[in-house]
């Protein structure tokens, strides 16, 4: 019992959940997250980094040991001080022996006395379920943020970058070309970007890895990264400052991310020599990938010193691209925007002269996104810019190094949009496309006008009542009568949702006018395979949500799956009222007290206890007549505002990427 609540065994609730399926997840990583439960629940008693940096080091000592840290059936918890002094000795005893120089563990361990044997006990946890002390090591610094590390989470960019870097970097390439490699990075701060380089390849031997950064701490975390990721003791070397162990090798590929500072400390020109730094690391045949603030690297430069160190580093043809990335790259720093340049010192590079601007800083940086923009600066890379046989860049523009010096100091980004964009099938058919919409916004103008004919303009007939106000009946009393029946809404995996499925979902999405309905679609094959309790609508029923707000939908095609929190109403028009769904659905909608305020959780009152006006069949029947009426006429007035708005959007889009002109009217030309 703890603060008043129970307390169970985890280990014995993991292996429930496990045999009983309820887990929602797979047994590795239940076991990972009980392992870092008992981590994080040990807060109290040693701080965020110790917890860090005694976990990874226990996890050090393992490999380089060879041997387990605490007996396989001993518990993380509950064991004697005895026992623990024990354990905890004999683990300083082999760290002492190990590592006599204090390069990667003892420092840590000598720093924490005998109750950390039970972070020993969850090494071993974690370990066992991530089979292996490296996979244990990632996942304990992918839960830093639960951690409290902000030190540690600081400078971690997002996990589609890391991915896109690792594109660029293309390691396993480079490997089967040069056979051994080296590696580098001058601001490593926690390794991130070495890990992922590392992770994107099984083949670790012929890896040398440098790295530095000014604090001790980091630079003994990034050390034992590299370890547990399989770079030999031999083949890495992890310095505490601001320079690389250039003697030891030349890198062949340099990835980095330039140090974060406050945009009111932040020094463009101080960005750009650390950039310039950088270059200088350098030999010929090697690349490197460069992260910095945007401000710097691709904004407009106010600072003519800083425009003449950008432009000296274009003139001496090492860049290769300048991409501006999208914002929340950064996720700890949302509003800190990033940029990349990717330099290669090559005599004999294909693109000589030339540097690709790419600009993906409105997209979402997806898999198909970066794969697509890593392709355009490989294939650059690879074989040069050649404009009529080659590869034309999905999100950028390949200029001259002497276009962009005339525009000294201007921003590097491109100023009109991808060639591939202009020329893509899409723009190519515009014409056709706008043509075919005129002649459908012609037809739905006629079908309009031939509905006017045949009805006349549309007159309600509406009229004061004279007679007493009709009487009031609550939806609940309705369906007690059963006039009405109401059934519930179904949970509908995001992942079972496409565009041209057989069955229209309706959600609250579509009823409060977020979506069009009959854009979320689900197979019907999917539909009978996992969803075999769920029940289609029929023709006429009413889809209500009450979520966010009250918001009504008469399906009149039936045939629909309807998604939780959206319910089903289901009208029983032969009953003694006379109800239509046409008419429960306008009563409803402007029934009063159906609204929330703004901080409630929920409506004031229950869907049930709506009042609607008790009107007689005959009414009802005239009401209805007049809502079929109006809902045509609306479908018409749509179909012609949506063949306008699509032809207008087609038309301002063309205009604006220079593909259309707008000619003289045909009475207009000479």
């Amino acid at each position: 019992m703890k603060s008043g609540r129970p307390l169970f065994d985890g280990a014995e609730v993991a292996d429930w959940l496990i045999v009983s399926g309820l887990g929602n997840a797979d047994p590795t990583e239940l076991r990972e997250e009980l392992a870092l439960f008992g981590i994080r629940e040990l807060g109290d008693r040693f701080t965020p980094w110790q917890l860090v940096e005694t976990i990874g080091s226990l996890l050090c000592l393992r490999q380089m040991d060879g041997r387990r840290l605490a007996d396989r059936s001993a518990s993380p918890v509950g064991s004697g001080p005895n026992t623990d002094t024990a354990l905890w000795s004999a683990i300083l005893h082999r760290a002492e022996r190990i590592d006599a120089e204090d390069d990667f563990v003892l420092r840590e361990l000598r720093t924490v006395d005998a109750g950390a044997a039970s972070l020993a006990r969850f090494a071993e946890q974690l370990v066992e379920a991530a089979y292996g002390e490296h996979g244990a090591y990632e996942r304990l610094l992918a839960s830093r943020s639960r951690l409290d590390m902000d030190s540690l989470t600081a400078d971690a960019v997002s996990p589609e970058l890391r991915g896109l870097l690792v594109q660029l970097a293309d390691l396993p390439a480079r490997l089967v070309r040069d056979k051994s490699l080296v590696i580098a990075d001058p601001h490593a701060r926690a390794g991130d970007l070495l890990a992922a380089l590392l992770d994107g390849t099984e083949e670790r031997e012929g890896i040398t890895v440098l790295a530095a950064d000014p604090e001790d701490r980091f630079t003994r975390v990034t050390r034992r990264r590299l370890l547990l990721a399989g770079i030999g003791e031999l083949d890495l070397d992890v310095q505490s400052g601001v320079d690389l162990e250039e003697h030891f090798a030349d890198p062949d590929l340099v990835i980095t991310q330039l140090p974060y500072r406050p945009g009111e400390e932040r020094s463009v020109l101080a960005c750009l020599t650390e950039l310039e730094r950088v270059a200088y690391l350098l030999r010929p045949g090697s690349t490197a990938l460069v992260l910095g603030p945007a401000d710097a690297l691709v904004d407009k430069l106010k600072s003519t010193k800083a425009a003449r160190l950008r432009s000296t580093l274009l003139r001496e043809d090492l860049v290769e691209s300048v991409i501006s990335l999208p914002g929340g790259v950064l996720p700890f720093r949302p509003g800190y925007r990033l940029a990349l340049w990717t330099l290669t010192r090559d005599p004999r590079r294909p693109a000589h002269g030339k540097v690709l601007l790419a600009d993906v800083s409105t997209e979402q940086l997806t898999p198909k996104v970066a794969g697509q923009l890593a392709e355009d600066v490989l294939l650059l890379r690879a074989e040069g810019f050649r404009p009529l046989d080659g590869h034309e860049p999905r999100y950028g523009r390949v200029l001259t190094v002497d276009a962009l010096e005339r525009s000294f100091a201007g921003a590097l980004t491109p100023s009109a949009p991808p060639f591939s964009a202009i020329w893509s099938d899409s723009v190519v058919e515009r014409p056709a496309l706008i043509a075919e919409t005129e002649e459908r916004l012609e037809r739905a103008r006629k079908e309009h006008l031939a509905y006017d004919s045949e009805h006349g303009p549309y007159r309600g007939e509406v009229q004061r009542r004279v007679d007493r106000l009709p009487g009031r009946i609550t939806l609940g009393t309705l369906i007690g009568e059963g006039e009405v029946r109401r059934l519930p809404g179904h949970r509908v995996d995001a992942g079972d949702i496409t565009e041209d499925g057989h069955h229209a979902v309706l959600g609250a999405e579509e009823l409060t006018g977020d979506r069009m309905p009959g854009t979320r679609r689900i197979d019907r094959l999917v539909l009978a395979s996992t969803y075999d309790r769920v029940a289609l609508t029929e023709p006429g029923d009413i889809v209500y949500t009450l979520t966010p707000h009250l918001a009504l939908h008469v399906d009149h095609e039936g045939f629909s799956v309807v998604a939780f929190p959206a319910r089903v109403l289901r009208v029983r028009t032969e009953g003694q009222r006379a109800l239509t769904p046409r008419v429960l659905a306008a009563l409803l909608g402007a029934a009063r007290g159906t609204g929330r305020s703004p901080g409630a959780v929920r409506a004031a009152r229950r869907v049930e206890d709506y009042e609607v006006p008790t009107l007689s069949p005959a009414e009802i029947r005239r009401f209805d007549a007049l809502l079929a009426e109006t809902d045509e006429r609306a479908g018409l007035l749509r179909l012609q505002t949506h063949a306008l708005a699509r032809a207008r959007a087609l038309t301002i889009a063309g205009l604006a990427d220079g593909t259309l002109t707008v000619a003289e009217p045909p009475d207009l030309r000479m």
